[in-house]
């Protein structure tokens, strides 16, 4: 048989998915588990989440170097001692700081759960932040972040956020230097005694897990004391501005970073998915509109997208993209080209059945690991919402019509609506 090269071969659509289930347990302090079994390796990730983002920082700066501090000493390790011991085991440690929430999280084979859980409740209970060790870190700290704003594009997701938001509140707050170096250690301190010592959190668990390891995370963390209090974010208003474009204008840049878009909602909104798959038509994937036109036809840059950041409260859409600066305005122009075929030309079925078929394929690639459904279940488990909702996002995906793409696109992606910010120059 002669393989005819110039038909493409065969596939079916994917139309549906199926995940295992997620057992819920209560530990003896009531802190509920979250159980993700996945038997086929023997590994294990069992994940602290904590309400203990910057929506609760009095002091910017505490909720990020807090969590980092955690492993740099306890009343026994110092800060190297406690990287040999999880070295010893194989074993591996994030500590996650963000708007919504912060994470310890601790990677190890199975077997070896019963060495880990110990000093991972001393990481959680008995932190010394010593002195040395937080002068070490923010030192660090602030040779990235001057390195980091020194770029364009970072610069431009700063004051883009910034714009959105306003430069206060927890989902437009950046990490900035003046602040860093006035950061102390009572500041980190008074932030772990209010929002994470004794405070309620929840235990997320994925892989090679069974009753047994429930039984021994019990001993060692339900047995710790919670208190129950409720806790009040530290939230300032959203910014009040008023639509103006934001240059900020560097003299010696070839390249300007442009950054494009508005806030936009939650993942329970009504229209979620029908923005979803417009964002994808758009610049959500290597094939999208923005990149055959400003990258392959144009060829004004290497790569331009646009995504939907979603948080706990809020959400943004955002296109970005590095050009010369003589492209800048031709950039722009084009981009709104594009946004208004959108509003204005229903989109072909063979175009709409790719993208489908693109972001199924990638939802569906995006839950091979245990850790990677139980990231999946987090949006469900911690932001409240439904049971259905990653067992039926292929098919709301799918829902989708040419006319409910035209109708979101005249809705949120209006020209007065998006909030332009340029670094380098037009």
């Amino acid at each position: 048989m002669v393989l005819d090269r110039t038909q493409s071969p065969a596939f079916q659509a994917i139309q549906e998915v199926r995940l295992p289930s997620v057992q819920t347990h209560i530990l003896d302090n009531g802190i509920p588990l979250h159980l993700i079994e996945v038997p086929q390796q023997p590994v294990i990730r069992i994940e602290c989440i904590i309400e203990a983002g910057t929506w609760y920082e009095e002091v910017p700066g505490t909720s990020f170097f807090t969590l980092k501090m955690l492993s740099e000493g306890t009343p026994d390790r110092s800060s190297a001692q406690i990287s040999e011991y999880f070295d010893r085991y194989g074993a591996f440690l994030e500590l996650n700081s963000g708007p919504d929430r912060a994470s310890v999280v601790v990677y190890c084979l199975t077997k070896f759960l019963p060495n880990i859980l110990p000093i991972l409740r001393q990481l959680l209970t008995e932190p010394t932040f010593p002195q040395k060790e937080l002068d070490d870190l923010r030192n660090i700290t602030l040779q990235n972040l001057r390195v980091n704003y020194e770029k364009n594009a970072y610069l431009a997701g700063v004051l883009f956020r910034e714009k959105l938001f306003g430069p206060q509140h927890p989902y437009g707050r950046s990490q900035r230097p003046d602040s860093i170096e006035q950061l102390t250690q009572k500041d980190i301190v008074a932030f772990y005694d209010r929002v994470i010592h004794n405070r309620p959190y929840q235990i997320l668990l994925a892989g090679q897990a069974s009753e047994n390891e429930i039984l021994l995370i019990n001993r060692e963390l339900g047995q710790l004391p919670i208190q129950e209090k409720s806790l009040t974010p530290v939230v300032a208003g959203l910014s009040t501005e008023d639509g103006q474009p934001v240059l900020a204008e560097k003299a010696d840049s070839v390249q300007s970073s442009i950054r494009l878009g508005r806030r936009l909602f939650t993942r329970s909104h009504p229209d979620f998915f029908k923005m979803l798959v417009t964002n994808e038509l758009l610049g959500g994937y290597f094939g999208s509109r923005l990149m055959k036109n400003i990258r392959e036809e144009k060829g004004f840059t290497y790569g331009i997208s646009s995504n939907m950041p979603s948080f706990r409260h809020d959400g943004y859409f955002l296109i970005g993209t590095d050009v010369n600066k003589e492209n800048t305005q031709q950039t722009l122009d084009e981009i709104q080209k594009e946004i208004r075929i959108l509003q204005t030309e229903p989109v072909s079925q063979t175009e709409l059945e790719t993208v489908k078929n693109f972001m199924a394929g990638e939802f569906v690639g995006s839950l091979n690991t245990p850790f990677e459904i139980a990231d999946r279940y987090k949006v469900i488990l911690l932001d409240g919402m439904p049971a259905d909702f990653l067992t039926k996002y292929i098919e709301r995906l799918r829902a989708v019509t040419p006319d409910e793409i035209m109708e979101t696109a005249v809705k949120y992606l209006t020209e007065g609506s998006l909030r332009e910010v340029i670094v380098g120059g037009k």
